[in-house]
């Protein structure tokens, strides 16, 4: 994306801030995995919302006084013996680039920037991003440097930024849907690909390197999340991951996958016969899924509580299990179905974002009905991803197959 788009993403946040404050924004660091291996970086989502930048350890600072802010982003000094083993750092004018900050610093000078400015200003706020979704959970830069701030600056208020930036990135930009329609049009070429080259007799995680080769074909580095391929029974399994069992004849193999394009995720589900054709039973509560899917899709629109679409597709779902004889009453549902049908999406799968809310123009969310049958072996899930729009709401995944008569079509080919 632009840097006038950062740019605008930093000043939609100038006025959530009080006046004598201080906001620091980290990039982050990759952990080490084994010896001096270390995992694949990838940069804190709010700090690369403000910054465009995917590059370790930086920081963005933004002082706000007497009305105005000034942004200051601190950057690694190049080190050219280092250079020829890892790469060079971020020249200045790349990141002033990238992220419309004309102020660039070195992040040797950060400590004694950050010093001067409390020493000479009446800095009374430290806006911090706070975020912590486990009490368990390691402590991040943030946080650490909450601690030690307030050992040196006691009256300092702590205030968590998280939240704000949150608010603002569950509406979507054109230009953050184009990335996601992006994602979602490479995804389904993945998945085409795994329905082109389904054999009984192969492992679920040889059907899945189809949409691995696809994905990486199109230059895609990372996924959404590590891909769920799970047939027969496993397709049980909400969250299965080993992918490791053999495709059999007769079985139904469910996918829920996507591939991540410059930090925008897609996120689909579509379940398929190994052997290219539906039995009479998995046809019936293939389509009471779809029966679902599509409720959801036809109700959601703005002013409608986040809350009301699962109750769309438990309603649905409950009807359907009983015409299936699996249950008789709805409050038995839970058997089957037993998760909500949406989450938010965008630089996070499940993107940030308050639930408990009315739908709004500009957001993006999933559409995921299922229904988990192991007495049956049957595990079915139909996802795609929406777009609230003014009047209602665009399937932005609607390209990608998932009737019972394209998916036998297709496969037959």
């Amino acid at each position: 994306m632009k840097k006038v788009v950062f740019t605008k993403n930093r000043k939609n946040i100038w006025d959530k801030l009080e006046e004598n404050s201080i906001t620091l924004m980290f990039a982050g660091e990759s952990p080490y995995k084994s010896g001096d291996e270390k995992y694949a970086f990838t940069p804190n989502r709010n700090f690369y919302y403000l910054t465009g930048i995917d590059r370790e350890k930086m920081i963005l600072m933004l002082v706000k006084r007497n009305g105005k802010v000034d942004e200051t982003l601190f950057i690694e000094k190049n080190d050219p013996v280092m250079a020829r083993w890892v790469g060079e750092k971020m020249p200045e004018v790349q990141a002033k680039e990238i992220s419309g900050i004309e102020s660039i610093l070195l992040l040797e000078e950060f400590e004694e920037v950050f010093g001067s400015i409390m020493d000479r200003a009446k800095i009374d706020n430290l806006y911090l991003d706070l975020e912590r979704q486990q009490f368990q959970l390691a402590m991040m830069p943030s946080q650490n440097f909450a601690k030690v701030a307030l050992e040196r600056y006691p009256y300092l208020r702590i205030k968590n930024i998280y939240h704000e930036i949150a608010n603002l990135r569950l509406i979507k930009s054109k230009e953050e849907i184009d990335l996601i329609r992006e994602a979602i049009d490479i995804t389904d070429r993945g998945i085409k690909a795994l329905m082109q080259n389904a054999k009984v007799g192969m492992t679920e995680y040889q059907l899945e390197a189809y949409f691995d080769f696809t994905l990486k074909s199109k230059g895609i580095t990372d996924y959404a999340f590590h891909t769920i391929a799970a047939c027969g029974v496993n397709a049980t399994i909400l969250h299965y991951d080993k992918n490791n069992s053999e495709l059999e004849e007769g079985k139904l193999v469910l996918f829920d996958l996507g591939a991540q394009y410059k930090y925008y995720n897609a996120d689909i589900s579509r379940t398929f016969p190994v052997n290219g054709k539906f039995t009479g039973r998995q046809k019936q509560i293939y389509n009471v899924v779809l029966r679902a899917n599509e409720a959801v899709t036809a109700i959601a629109r703005p002013g409608i509580l986040f809350s009301v679409l699962n109750e769309t597709a438990k309603n649905v779902l409950a009807t359907g299990c009983i015409e299936l004889g699996l249950i008789k009453e709805a409050s038995e549902l839970p058997k089957y179905y037993f998760h909500g049908v949406s989450h938010y999406l965008g630089m996070d799968t499940h993107d940030v974002g308050n639930r408990d809310i009315e739908l709004k123009p500009g957001m993006v969310l999933t559409n995921e009905p299922g229904l988990y049958i192991e007495e049956e072996n049957i595990g079915i899930r139909i996802e795609d991803d929406l777009l609230i729009t003014e009047d209602g709401c665009e399937n932005l995944s609607k390209q990608i197959i998932k009737t019972v008569e394209e998916i036998e079509e297709f496969m037959a080919l």
